[in-house]
């Protein structure tokens, strides 16, 4: 194995912009912006940071997320109303499965590792 086969994580490219679709958007303005910094050959696996400003949003997850808030904090709500709020540098994994709302109570920056299993 060489170093190409090495990914930094960074932020150092200019990001990807999106906005939350209407239907999920709940609060808020909706912009967010990503850095993918690795996706495997299989299309299955990706790193990298994602951010967005304080905002809520409908989720509905189908892959397994790794999260790392770095700043911010982000509350989930499940369809019975549990809720858990995270801060900096408390990691925790989101299943595949899990519905329910994401919350950025101010702006958040997180890195981020998925697995989408193929269907």
């Amino acid at each position: 194995m060489t170093l190409e086969h090495i990914h930094n994580i960074t932020r150092s490219t200019a990001p990807s912009i999106d906005q939350i679709a209407g239907e999920k958007l709940l609060s808020g303005g909706g912009a967010t912006q990503l850095w993918n910094a690795f996706s495997d050959a299989s299309g299955q696996f990706h790193v990298g940071h994602w951010a967005s400003d304080a905002c809520k949003m409908r989720v509905n997850y189908t892959e397994n997320e790794l999260c790392v808030l770095l700043s911010g904090r982000a509350a989930l709500t499940d369809e019975a109303g549990n809720r858990q709020e995270f801060g900096p540098q408390q990691p925790f994994v989101i299943e595949a499965g899990f519905t329910g709302t994401w919350e950025s109570l101010e702006p958040v920056v997180k890195i981020y590792a998925i697995f989408e299993p193929n269907p």
